[in-house]
């Protein structure tokens, strides 16, 4: 009888304790190249794995994420969802256009549609794609009203 990868060694991410390094790497945003140098200059702590890998507690990932914000996924959630509840329009991406440094994103709210102009780089961060759920954060100065 074979045992599979998953059986061995330590937990993984889905029941909330270890991290794969290309897992944690993920989630910060960061190189795997980049985490395994963390790893040696201490930034952040691994576990070692019978077989010599390390692992990264979801723990270690949250303390560089999310300093000042909630423990725990939900409570993230809330606190983003917090910044200005009045002010976010949800809604789904129709079209993402990327190019040079700029980004012109689309999204569909009811029968009305928002474009947003953001740079490349945050649209390939946060990886949208058309189809996906996404909030409109509107921030102003000055709103203007016209008859219509």
């Amino acid at each position: 009888m074979a045992i599979s990868r998953k059986s061995r060694g330590p937990k993984t991410a889905k029941n909330g304790e270890l991290l794969k390094l290309d897992e944690a790497a993920s989630e910060l945003r960061i190189s795997y190249p980049t985490i395994k140098q963390w790893i040696y200059k201490r930034k952040i702590r691994s576990v070692k794995t019978a077989g010599g890998h390390h692992r990264i507690p979801q723990s270690e990932v949250d303390r560089l994420l999310y300093r000042t914000r909630g423990k725990t996924g939900p409570e993230r959630n809330l606190v983003m969802r917090r910044v200005s509840g009045r002010n976010q329009l949800v809604g789904r991406i129709d079209g993402v256009r990327i190019s040079g440094l700029m980004a012109e994103v689309k999204i569909s709210i009811g029968d009305q549609q928002i474009t947003s102009i953001i740079t490349a780089s945050s649209a390939r961060e946060m990886n949208l794609k058309p189809g996906q759920t996404a909030a409109a954060l509107i921030k102003a100065t000055e709103v203007m009203i016209l008859r219509v």
